[in-house]
């Protein structure tokens, strides 16, 4: 019998913000909004607090294709970062054009003082197999870009 392997994947960034901008970045829904997502993609809709443990759910839609993506899932936890760190758990899957959540994986955001700003450390854990590791690699650096931008304005 063959042990199932899963793949994790891990992205840090540095930023010229302080640690509470940074979380408030990551946290608080008006602001996620304003960068969450791949680039060419709107939010169509977005129910994501991770202010607070519950269910979250996004639906983006691709600007050229028009394709509808959708993930959900849960906020299992939060820890403001009231000594300098501070993390927010959650799970994720994609929905299929059914709308059946596919498989989970766990999503991780870390934020801690680095120098004189902030760092975000995010890990995305239990994907599946490489195929999948690689498809939300290449979601998250574009993810990112738009928080790079974002936070750029804020600094």
């Amino acid at each position: 019998m063959t042990e199932a392997t899963t793949q994790e994947i891990e992205f840090v960034r540095d930023y010229a913000v302080g640690v509470a901008r940074l979380w408030r970045a990551i946290t608080d829904p008006d602001e996620l909004i304003k960068w969450f997502g791949p680039e060419g993609v709107d939010l169509d809709l977005c129910e994501m607090n991770l202010s607070r443990p519950g269910p979250w759910r996004c639906e983006m839609v691709g600007r050229e294709s028009g394709d509808r993506f959708v993930v959900s899932g849960q906020v299992t936890h939060v820890r403001p970062p009231a000594g300098g760190d501070g993390s927010v758990g959650m799970t994720w899957a994609w929905h299929d054009a059914a709308g059946k959540r596919g498989a989970e994986s766990h999503v991780l955001f870390e934020v801690s003082a680095h120098g004189d700003g902030a760092r975000l450390r995010l890990v995305h854990r239990e994907l599946p197999d490489v195929a999948a590791a690689q498809d939300h690699t290449k979601g998250w650096l574009s993810t990112l870009r738009c928080l790079d931008a974002y936070m750029e304005e804020a600094a």
